[in-house]
């Protein structure tokens, strides 16, 4: 009966407008580099924080998560304390278990899975633990195709991480994603998260979001949607610190058939002390 009147209160929301129908068709997600868990980097290393790394997911309690710089023993952590994601990841040395992982979670109560894959940053982007021109480790993405439970609609979710010293590797990075879309996307809307190394103002930027003049489709900022006059104070990397002056170089992207609701950057602390070098950020999407 309770179910029963839950239904009814929801339905009558809709009808007089107070609850938004839109509200079922939106998808929260989060992009979140959590500093690589065997770094030394003393009152901040692991074990000093990962629980706050959890706490700052759970609060957020994101649909879909996409993180960086996660290795076996912090995706095991994860795995562990979020039993209500699904994860699907590999490490990037050898599309096993060695190395960083670009991991994807999504909740299984809202998604059911269709289809994943990986790829490497490479001229042999098939190839585990491959790089490429001026890249200084292998870098990779990790994806997957989702059935949304609540409309059945299927789209497709990505993480990358690009690399930290090249960039002819990030140009070429930007290019091999729009390319590999050709066969992975197909028509599917498509949600991209990760940690581009690079900001607004790079090259690979505007490689993904315009893509080559051929009339092929467009990627959309989340942020820039929400915020459109750039700000001193948009950093996502501080640094332990709390630094917010510089630019963005993590972002949540998406194609024209989703739309933007809200987005922010996450500078979630405890008593000064921060989850992660890199701030979490956040975008609320909609179907269109």
């Amino acid at each position: 009966m309770k179910r029963i009147n839950h239904v009814l209160v929801i339905t009558l929301l809709m009808i007089v407008g107070i609850l938004p129908t839109t509200a079922f068709d939106s998808v929260k997600v989060m992009s979140f580099n959590i500093r690589y868990g065997a770094a030394k980097d003393g009152i901040n290393k692991w074990e000093n924080r990962k629980n706050l790394v959890l706490d700052t997911i759970k609060d957020s309690n994101p649909d879909l998560l996409g993180l960086q710089e996660v290795l076996g023993f912090q995706a095991d952590f994860l795995k562990k304390n979020l039993p209500g994601y699904a994860f699907h990841g590999v490490g990037r040395e050898d599309g096993k278990e060695k190395g960083e992982y670009v991991p994807l979670m999504y909740k299984t109560t809202r998604f059911a899975l269709e289809r994943s894959g990986h790829f490497w940053f490479s001229e042999t982007p098939d190839e585990a633990g491959s790089k490429s021109w001026d890249s200084s480790l292998p870098r990779m993405l990790s994806w997957v195709a989702l059935r949304d439970l609540k409309n059945e609609k299927i789209f497709i979710f990505a993480n990358a991480h690009y690399d930290h010293r090249g960039n002819v590797a990030r140009l070429e990075s930007a290019k091999l994603m729009r390319k590999q879309w050709e066969s992975i996307e197909g028509d599917f809307p498509l949600i991209i998260t990760g940690d581009f190394n690079t900001t607004e103002d790079g090259k690979p930027y505007a490689a993904l979001l315009n893509g080559p003049d051929d009339g092929s489709a467009k990627l959309v900022d989340s942020y820039r949607v929400i915020h459109p006059s750039r700000q001193p104070d948009e950093a996502s990397f501080g640094g332990f610190k709390g630094i917010r002056k510089g630019s963005r170089i993590d972002w949540i992207l998406h194609s024209e058939k989703f739309t933007t609701r809200n987005a922010t950057i996450n500078y979630t602390q405890e008593s000064g002390r921060y989850p992660s070098d890199h701030y979490p950020i956040e975008a609320l999407l909609r179907y269109r």
